[in-house]
């Protein structure tokens, strides 16, 4: 007897969040069916990639980074390079210079660069804080009121600092909010109730629920992934319906198999060839589990991952 495979639709769907300028603007969610499975029923959004860049310049160190951004000798040519990647969707900036022990840069300096790149190019932005909580929550007032009218995409309001990003950016100047959360699907559908409860519109939120580098830990991250999607489709559940949005690189080029020097470790390979192994492996797993979109680093785990999303949609 033929097998006949059932196809598993729900009637809930993950919501659509669309940031970027007019006519330029990416969409993240919108599905109803698991991660990929097109056989059940057409996924409208693809999953999108982000590249990543530092306001304390591109990553010196690595040579295929390196190489891609040689003769980018600022901030906003290093973000024109990147807006252009191959397989980019999006660009990241990361305001790591903010933070008080790597620089101390002032809010307003910030948002002043943030504008000058969204003025340079026409790429949809997303801006990431310099992971100092109190730093961040002026860092992002700031950025937002710099750049109201481009729909940025704010990354990241935590439990600790939600209040005051969530009425800047979401409410104030009409950006979209990532909820930061802690690889907990208890933490991640709290905090999207608490900026909802501020007046910011489910359908203008997305979640980063955390990540680890494979290996470390990484089973708590898609298990948590897994909740959240089966909670948002088979039950419904509005508070964790929103679009997963997950900074990959961050965490794969800091663990030790990325860093170790080659004379250390020769039986492992070149630095570079296992830094871009371990940021595509975490990357596929997290989209396999339920990213909507993955921020990445290297030039060639972004054209790995777009073409491996290009074989799966």
């Amino acid at each position: 007897m033929a097998f006949k495979q059932e196809a598993q639709r729900f009637t809930a769907k993950i919501n659509s969040l669309d940031f970027g300028p007019v006519g330029k603007a990416v969409s993240l969610g919108g599905e109803n069916v698991l991660p990929f499975y097109t056989f059940d029923a057409p996924i409208e959004n693809r999953p999108k990639i982000g590249v990543a860049i530092s306001d304390s310049g591109y990553y010196k160190g690595v040579p295929g980074i390196e190489e891609f951004y040689e003769g980018a000798d600022t901030v906003v040519e290093a973000a024109k390079r990147a807006a252009a990647m191959p397989g980019a969707d999006f660009l990241v900036i990361y305001l790591e210079g903010a933070h008080p022990d790597k620089g101390d840069k002032s809010p307003e300096d910030c948002a002043a660069l943030v504008k000058e790149i969204a003025d340079a190019v026409d790429t949809p932005i997303a801006v990431e804080g310099c992971k100092n909580i109190e730093k961040d929550a002026k860092i992002f007032e700031k950025v937002s009121e710099a750049v109201q009218g481009r729909s940025i995409m704010i990354l990241s309001a935590r439990e600790e600092n939600y209040k005051g990003i969530a009425a800047a950016a979401g409410l104030a100047y009409g950006h979209k909010v990532g909820a930061e959360s802690a690889v907990d699907v208890n933490l991640a559908k709290q905090l999207s109730v608490l900026i909802s409860q501020i007046g910011v519109k489910p359908e203008n939120i997305a979640m980063n629920l955390g990540t680890a580098a494979a290996g470390y830990g990484f089973e708590y991250v898609v298990s948590t992934m897994d909740r959240v999607k089966s909670a948002a489709l088979s039950q419904d559940d509005a508070m964790l319906q929103m679009p997963v949005v997950t900074p990959v690189y961050s965490e794969t080029w800091a663990v030790k198999e990325s860093v170790a020097e080659e004379d250390d470790y020769p039986e492992w390979g070149p630095a570079e060839i296992r830094g871009v192994n371990m940021e595509v492996a975490t990357a596929a797993a997290c989209l396999a589990a339920g990213s909507n979109a993955v921020i990445l680093r290297h030039p060639d785990s972004v054209a790995v991952i777009s073409g491996l999303i290009d074989a799966l949609m």
